[in-house]
């Protein structure tokens, strides 16, 4: 493959809706499943009972659409979403696995997300907690070391660049954010699957070897990742594929489930 990918995710399943990609749903979500079970064997962490009615996307709707959405939250971990919306047998599939961490630490929240739409589609960054551009000691130490992975898949002719239409998605993505479409070649997922992990290892060990932060300034970074992660969820491109799916307001509350907005437990901070 060669060149950028610069349509919009809907326009991409517009011209290919009838691909069936159950079989490559079932692999990427695997990949999914074994890093989610890595992450709760690290953190002690509880369901919040606002993504109860998200449990099984089916029971929502008449369409063919389907997915699953799991908040949870704990005392080193602010808000963590293990999520999957779309039509495996019609192109489309999205899923996620994002973290925010407790404001105890600095370490970057981890981003992560697979599907097709219909070739396979990867994104993975870890997402600041500080101005990248004033602190270049945060930046030395968070993202040189990833920055050699990042140079070789941009050489890598089977990646393609994704390049989102949405201004402030772009703006949110590290210089060494990885978004790419690819063809759904057993060996390239076998490929993101390695790299998945290396990803996840990199950020687990960060998590280990942080030093606390100082109490005077765990609210208002709390508060920044919550805004954050709204801008995100809320500016996604992908969400007008899930109000096609399951109408208007049934998607507004999913999205206000993934960043936060409906939870029910406390915040590592004892807030709400």
């Amino acid at each position: 493959m060669t060149g950028k990918v610069l349509k919009s995710v809907i326009e991409l399943v517009e011209e290919n809706p009838s691909v069936d990609n159950r079989a490559v749903f079932e692999r990427l979500w695997g990949i999914t499943e074994k890093m989610i079970a890595r992450i709760h064997q690290r953190f002690d962490t509880q369901l919040d009972p606002c993504c109860e009615v998200f449990q099984d996307y089916r029971t929502l709707s008449s369409t063919a659409g389907e997915g699953s959405l799991k908040a949870y939250s704990g005392k080193e971990i602010d808000w963590l979403i293990h999520s999957y919306i779309g039509s495996p047998e019609a192109s489309f599939t999205n899923m996620h696995i994002t973290i925010s961490l407790g404001p105890q630490y600095l370490v970057p929240n981890f981003g992560f997300a697979l599907g097709t739409i219909p070739d396979l589609f990867l994104y993975m960054d870890y997402i600041p907690r500080t101005d990248l551009l004033l602190d270049i000691d945060y930046a030395d130490k968070y993202y040189e070391d990833v920055n050699e992975e990042f140079l070789q898949l941009q050489a890598d002719a089977r990646f393609k660049p994704f390049i989102s239409r949405d201004l402030y998605t772009r703006i949110a993505m590290t210089p060494t954010a990885v978004g790419y479409c690819a063809d759904r070649d057993p060996d390239v997922i076998d490929l993101v699957e390695r790299i998945a992990h290396q990803r996840l290892d990199r950020w687990l060990r960060w998590v280990d070897e942080a030093e606390q932060t100082p109490l005077e300034i765990r609210q208002q970074l709390m508060q920044r990742d919550e805004q954050i992660r709204r801008n995100i969820c809320e500016r996604d491109p992908a969400n007008n594929l899930a109000e096609r799916l399951f109408g208007e307001e049934t998607a507004h509350k999913m999205v206000a489930t993934l960043w936060g907005g409906n939870r029910t437990l406390p915040r590592p901070d004892g807030s709400r």
